[in-house]
């Protein structure tokens, strides 16, 4: 699998601005709903549920807030009918985006991101017209101050992760297949291996490298996605120049 998601890179350090707004606690709380309501609320034969409460500790959403979100999925307290919804489409330059979504109504939403696309020099697509270009991964990124390289390689490989990625930046990326994500994570935790974010996510098989007005346009329609109350994660195979996300 060639390149690497740039975009995750960005969102990685732009957490602590999300944070600030509530945005990640409002998003966890969505995911806990939808996690217990499609495999119920013991987090031990969840796996998804059991991976969303392991992210909202680590963002510190508190555990009041994690046991109503369960009950709310599970029908124990009323609740919003959440419903998860994906879109594809193009940004300037040709980069593919694929975004996805949790919303309760389904016809406000697509309107909301088709107009996203078209105002930052996009256009929404068909399903299926651009997520070929990712795979599903684990994906965790580790300060590279925090831990020592070999610690990291021969904790991450020997639980399953398929590759520890240095791209030049200030962390190292472990990729894993969805199925290993857990059992890797488990197995950096015990090592105490500190890692800033953990997900499974969409990682580009190739990226699209964009300059100039494309570049900046490309990181507006990012950002203003991102942004939306209806939307959980959004990724791209662009390649947004360092400079351009600084100027930004």
């Amino acid at each position: 699998m060639a390149g690497h998601s740039k975009w995750a890179n960005i969102k990685h350090k732009k957490q602590a601005e999300d944070a600030k707004r509530g945005k990640v606690f409002t998003r966890l709380v969505k995911e806990i709903i939808v996690a217990a309501r499609m495999g119920g609320g013991d987090p031990e034969g969840n796996p998804r549920l059991r991976t969303v409460i392991q992210t909202a500790k680590q963002n510190n959403l508190p555990k009041e807030n994690v046991e109503r979100a369960i009950k709310k999925g599970t029908g124990e307290l009323e609740g919003v009918n959440y419903e998860e919804v994906t879109y594809e489409g193009y940004g300037p330059g040709g980069a593919a985006v694929f975004v996805e979504s949790l919303t309760d109504k389904k016809n406000r939403t697509v309107a909301d991101i088709r107009h996203l696309f078209s105002k930052h020099g996009g256009n929404l697509g068909e399903n299926g017209c651009v997520s070929w270009m990712f795979d599903k991964k684990g994906w965790i990124p580790v300060d590279k101050a925090a831990v020592d390289e070999d610690v990291l390689m021969e904790a991450a490989l020997e639980a399953g992760a398929e590759d520890i990625r240095d791209e030049g930046d200030d962390v190292f990326e472990v990729v894993t297949p969805p199925e290993a994500f857990d059992a890797v994570r488990a197995a950096l935790d015990e090592a105490q291996i500190l890692y800033s974010d953990a997900e499974v996510t969409m990682l580009p098989q190739a990226t699209v490298s964009l300059t100039g007005s494309d570049a900046e346009k490309m990181y507006k329609l990012m950002t203003a996605l991102d942004d939306h109350d209806d939307v959980q994660k959004v990724h791209t195979n662009a390649d947004i120049p360092d400079e351009v996300v600084e100027k930004l």
